[in-house]
């Protein structure tokens, strides 16, 4: 018999296997949840849809409340640029529209938490999908899924934060939240305009799971699903309940009053107590600073305007006529006050000392706090002319407390509540701040 030549028992040589995803959360069989799927996707994703629209007008809305092309003491976001575009000049009537709008605003981003992490969850086997990017139209939606992730998460998470007055993230939450809203809104266009007809594809099928692997399980239905303890309907309701318990415990601070009381998630300690000044305060004097001496008895009142100066004292700005204007106090944390009675010199009266009470102009308005933000403000002409815009000396019938601005603050219809001055030392009428 010949002898062989050695290359007839070599095994012939074939294609090489595919390599496949590493073992763990690349592997579709690792995910085992049978909740998963289009449709459950899909019903937090519309929902979250309406959620964020309206989180991203009222967010607007709120910047516009700002005047922020007034003054750079208004809005202090650098190099903002075509992103600080500028819609309108905030009314002053109807004088509660800046309560209510920050009121939905912040109350709808704690309502639609739990949305979001359900949301976040039913998709995470996307998130690791094996090969991370497969062409370059892949890639780019991997990296919007990214700036939509983590832009949400910044967006909610500085939100909750701010809320709670517990500000740990380094630089300004103004500043902070402005560019994140628009990272944000800027991924969320873009993985709307990609997925919102699946979705909708998704809803109308209804929520029998369509087979692993195939073009409408959308990478999300497991292949090897674990057995239910739960309906996708059940967890619906569950989400459902998270979100009801929220509103509850948070929708309190921006209702007021007794109300408060059931604001469990609200920052607590700022309230000074009972009487006519007990109501709703985030800062108090002593924590900004002010001391007895920048508000005793040589504390005064300078007003200027074209090219004239007044200084009152005290006595003689209780000498002046006084008016009343019934107002809330809404802060950008959500929160604010049932309406309060306020009495004191109305701002055109206080502008006509120096010439300028017709057609009185923007002022400046500067407290004696010497740091931190909105220690100034401009407040638009037709704020000024409102003749519920005070220089407020009392309310509810009593001396403003040290707490609440005294010697004398402040107060606006409609205006954010940083911008409704406390400790208020000088006033500028029509010239540029």
């Amino acid at each position: 018999m010949a002898a062989s030549d050695g290359k007839r028992d070599r095994p012939e040589p074939g294609p090489r296997p595919s390599a496949g995803p590493p073992p763990g959360p690349t592997r579709p069989e690792f995910w085992r949840s049978p909740l998963r799927g289009p449709w459950l996707t899909a019903v937090f994703g519309l929902v979250l849809l309406v959620g964020v629209t309206l989180l991203f007008v009222t967010g607007l809305l709120s910047y516009v409340a700002y005047n922020p092309d007034l003054a750079a003491v208004n809005d202090q976001t650098p190099d903002k640029g075509w992103l600080g575009f500028y819609l309108f000049s905030w009314p002053t009537s109807p004088y509660w529209l800046y309560r209510v709008n920050q009121g939905v605003h912040v109350v709808l981003g704690v309502v639609l938490v739990p949305v979001l992490l359900a949301k976040l969850w039913s998709v995470i086997p996307k998130l690791f999908e094996w090969p991370p990017v497969r062409s370059v139209s892949h890639g780019i939606e991997r990296l919007s899924l990214l700036l939509l992730v983590g832009g949400a998460g910044f967006e909610f998470v500085t939100g909750i934060l701010n809320v709670q007055l517990h500000y740990i993230f380094p630089g300004s939450f103004y500043v902070l939240h402005f560019y994140g809203a628009w990272v944000f809104i800027g991924a969320f266009v873009v993985h709307v305009a990609s997925r919102l007809p699946r979705a909708v594809r998704s809803v109308r099928r209804g929520s029998a799971p369509p087979e692993a692997g195939t073009e409408e399980a959308a990478g999300l239905v497991s292949p090897r699903p674990a057995a239910p303890t739960i309906s996708r309907r059940g967890a619906l309701g569950m989400v459902g309940l998270g979100s009801l318990a929220l509103l509850v415990v948070t929708a309190g601070q921006s209702v007021g009053g007794w109300w408060r009381r059931t604001a469990l998630l609200a920052p607590h300690g700022q309230d000074p107590g009972s009487g006519p000044n007990g109501f709703q305060i985030n800062k108090t004097a002593a924590s900004v600073g002010i001391r007895p001496s920048d508000i005793g008895p040589a504390w005064r009142l300078t007003v200027r305007g074209s090219g004239r100066q007044v200084i009152l004292t005290r006595g003689e700005l209780l000498a002046m006529e006084q008016h009343e204007a019934a107002l809330p106090i809404a802060c950008v944390e959500g929160w604010s006050t049932p309406d309060q009675l306020w009495s004191g010199v109305r701002l055109t009266d206080l502008a006509a000392l120096v010439g300028r009470g017709t057609g009185t102009p923007q002022v400046l308005v500067e407290s004696v706090q010497r740091g931190g933000p909105f220690t100034s403000v401009v407040l638009r002409d037709n704020q000024v002319r409102d003749h519920r815009s005070l220089l407020a000396v009392r309310v509810n019938g009593a001396v403003l407390s040290p707490d609440h601005g005294y010697p004398a603050r402040v107060i606006v219809p409609g205006a954010p509540g940083v911008h409704n001055t406390k400790w208020v030392t000088r006033l500028t009428f029509g010239e540029p701040a």
